[in-house]
């Protein structure tokens, strides 16, 4: 059994900042690629931000150079650093990871709320 855990949303103004963490744990042999997702009211669920095990990095143009993926492959944990942060952004983010010989995975998700 493999299970995502989030952390670290949260109530900010816009213009602040906040700091997600996924940390997988379970069965785990390897993870392939962990990724940022997002849904905000009314809305489809929509991609963030990626990376693979290599830290080859992927985001949607409205968080380029304003949000940040990482990971630690060691503690199979992923991040992402939020910053200069709008009220669009407000969202429930989900934590998703790729694994091998399990498939996907989704955290319980976690609130990200902007205050204009």
């Amino acid at each position: 059994q493999v299970q995502l855990v989030e952390s670290g949303g949260g109530l900010v103004q816009a213009g602040g900042s906040l700091r997600l963490s996924c940390a997988a744990s379970g069965n785990i042999f390897s993870i392939n690629v962990m990724g940022w997702y997002r849904q905000a009211p009314g809305k489809q669920r929509e991609l963030v931000a990626t990376i693979t095990s290599g830290g080859s990095t992927n985001y949607a143009d409205s968080v380029k150079g304003r949000f940040t993926i990482s990971r630690d492959n060691a503690k199979n944990t992923a991040y992402l650093q939020m910053n200069s942060l709008k009220p669009e952004d407000t969202a429930v983010y989900y934590c998703n990871a790729v694994l091998l010989q399990v498939g996907t995975r989704w955290g319980q998700g976690t609130q990200v709320t902007v205050s204009s």
